[in-house]
């Protein structure tokens, strides 16, 4: 049985949480499905229903709202953001002295994934082939890392605190240390410009999630004693 116009774009647009069950969650997958409903792709109509409203953004994190889309649509945009939008990492590790407790290959994985800060727009994917080769300016960033781990001659005699007794026992992303007294790093990276599809390391984002954009309407009108049993203030 047809479904009366009056609720197609309901059953369209709309996800409905009930007190027994969930409707509509089934999805069109081409136009034609109702008969009488024009639901065909029109740019005009999606240029003038769809917005973004950003919610909060800081330095790490983004939350947005995608409105008037389709959720496959918004999951191609997540899949997106993990995995076509480049960025640059480091791809080989040259390990000239290492004499922590740290393992070349887990220490050269640990480096491939910190996070670079370079505009990848500023560089050119390195070609098949070129594997054997230094890298130039245009395709390739050179870090080094070179650091060891002494004791501090002026730390108190009875400190326990490693920050107090090492000097350089730790390795930052800004010196790249994680090291005891006698232990050395002496590493030349190279980065390079890739995708997440191609190594995770490449993916510009920890998480990207999405979900539906809520929407509460109440069947009736809440007042006295049943608007004090709510868990929310309606304003």
């Amino acid at each position: 049985m047809a479904a009366p116009m009056s609720i197609v774009e309901e059953i369209r647009t709309r996800v409905i949480l009930q007190e027994f069950g969930v409707k509509n969650v089934h999805t069109t997958d081409y136009p034609g499905n109702y008969p009488g409903y024009d639901d065909a792709w029109n740019m005009a109509d999606f240029k003038k229903n769809f917005r973004i409203d950003i919610v909060d953004m800081d330095e790490n994190t983004m939350e947005f709202d995608m409105v008037g889309i389709d959720a496959s649509i918004a999951n191609a945009f997540r899949r997106i953001l993990l995995a076509e939008v480049p960025t640059m990492a480091v791809e080989k590790v040259f390990i000239y002295n290492n004499t922590s407790i740290v393992q070349d290959e887990i220490l050269a994985h640990r480096l491939g994934l910190v996070p670079i800060k370079a505009d990848p727009r500023l560089f050119e994917y390195r070609n098949e082939g070129e594997d054997d080769e230094e890298g130039s300016e245009i395709d390739t960033i050179k870090l080094q890392l070179k650091v060891k781990c002494s004791r501090n001659p002026r730390a108190t005699k009875d400190s326990a605190d490693p920050r107090e007794l090492y000097l350089n026992h730790m390795v930052y992303s800004k010196d790249m240390k994680w090291l005891r007294p006698g232990q050395e790093l002496d590493i030349v990276m190279h980065c390079v410009k890739g995708i997440g599809q191609d190594h995770a390391k490449f993916s510009p984002v920890a998480t990207a999630s999405y979900r539906l954009l809520p929407e509460i309407s109440l069947l009736e009108t809440v007042e006295g004693e049943k608007n004090t049993q709510l868990p929310w203030t309606l304003d």
